[in-house]
């Protein structure tokens, strides 16, 4: 594999890791640097990749930055008892102009995915959200994302691209690869009614803050449902997070977005994990720890995977019935894991890329409600997606 548009990880991170105790993260991590080139890959799961392109931020400034803060934080900490061997393969720095950033995104992440290797992304602005879904157009027929962000980022899609409208152009650019998109964290006050309007039109799933923080299991199903998720910063709560990236007094706090990462590794489907918006200051090893410690998680996450979702096995599921409003549900509860799944039915007239029965992940909530003759809303919008 050709990435000689990385740069390796800077000497100063380096000669950090070598201090480190032998047991920490870093020392068995396999790393780009100067001397020795880019590591083997061979049988490694996950690899670190950082982006230093904040270009279409709407308030770049002109402004640098390094990710090496983020590298120590997260090189120091001790691994889990894991089984998965992880690289980092150092920056991609910024291109001539942005869409050569954009395009050397798309090569790494289109390179590794193939290998079954998951890149983690970390880096600037999160329009970077847009090449890693371009990379899945020759990966897959159709791509769901799940956003941890405190907006939706539809923006004015007739505009250049930027980081609070990346979504638009994600929805509206041909090839149209897009099933579905879920926002997780979304705080009203910072979405126009026509953008919550807009969601709801295009039968998008929607996750207000309030109601994740009650209970974070609510989103373990979207999140078990995406090929990438990608978490802006700004979601979190301002007094997690060092003075630079502070955005807004309400957000999830360090533990709660620590879940959704976690909820992001053990994810079957999810094959690409971002955390974007970092604006770092030399003053701020707040941000970076948090940022390392979300990355832990999802690394601890994926050590933790169980492929149970093989439903061929009769053995391997108990299978439920129910009817909704003279509408027949079938759910899927995993007996290795308990975890559950209901059944949409493929429209025979229509012509989509849903070639098959398709079993949605949803919560045992879900089963219960539709005992009670309620429909679950993740099966009510995916069924419509399904007839559009």
């Amino acid at each position: 594999m050709n990435f000689n548009f990385l740069t390796p990880v800077s000497d100063s991170v380096l000669t950090y890791n070598e201090l480190l105790s032998t047991q920490a993260l870093g020392r068995k991590i396999a790393i780009h640097s100067s001397e020795n080139g880019i590591p083997n890959l061979d049988g490694v799961q996950l690899v670190i990749v950082g982006v230093l392109e904040n270009r279409n931020d709407v308030n770049y400034i002109g402004e640098d930055f390094s990710l090496n803060e983020i590298r120590k934080s997260l090189y120091e900490l001790f691994p889990g008892n894991w089984h998965t061997k992880i690289a980092d393969l150092g920056d991609i720095n910024k291109g001539e102009s942005i869409e050569d950033t954009y395009y050397a995104l798309r090569t790494a992440v289109s390179l590794l995915i193939p290998k079954g290797i998951i890149p983690i992304i970390i880096g600037g602005s999160q329009d970077l959200t847009y090449p890693i879904y371009r990379a899945y157009d020759a990966l897959m027929p159709m791509v769901n994302i799940a956003n941890v962000d405190s907006k939706f980022d539809l923006g004015d899609s007739t505009k250049p691209i930027k980081n609070n409208s990346f979504v638009g152009k994600i929805i509206l650019d041909e090839p149209y690869n897009l099933f579905n998109y879920a926002a997780i964290g979304y705080q009203t006050y910072f979405n126009s009614q026509e953008e919550i309007d807009l969601m709801d039109k295009l039968h998008f799933e929607s996750y207000r803050l309030g109601s994740v923080s009650q209970d974070i299991t609510l989103v373990e199903p979207a999140l078990r449902d995406a090929n990438i998720v990608s978490v802006d910063l700004g979601s979190i709560k301002g007094s997690e997070v060092g003075a630079n990236q502070q955005v807004s007094p309400n957000g999830f706090d360090g533990k709660e977005i620590c879940a959704i990462s976690r909820y992001a590794g053990i994810s079957n489907k999810v094959t690409t994990f971002g955390v974007f918006e970092y604006k770092p200051s030399n003053e701020d090893h707040l941000t970076s720890g948090l940022i390392a410690q979300m990355l832990w998680y999802f690394i601890e996450g994926v050590n933790y995977r169980v492929k149970d979702d093989d439903f061929s096995l009769e053995n391997n599921y108990q299978k439920f019935i129910t009817l909704v409003d003279q509408q027949e549900l079938i759910f899927y509860k995993s007996i290795k894991t308990g975890r559950w799944w209901i059944e949409i039915p493929f429209l025979e007239e229509i012509n989509n890329k849903l070639k098959r029965h398709t079993l949605l992940p949803c919560t045992h909530q879900d089963y219960q409600n539709a005992c009670k003759n309620n429909v679950p809303e993740r099966w009510y919008k995916a069924f419509q997606k399904n007839s559009v």
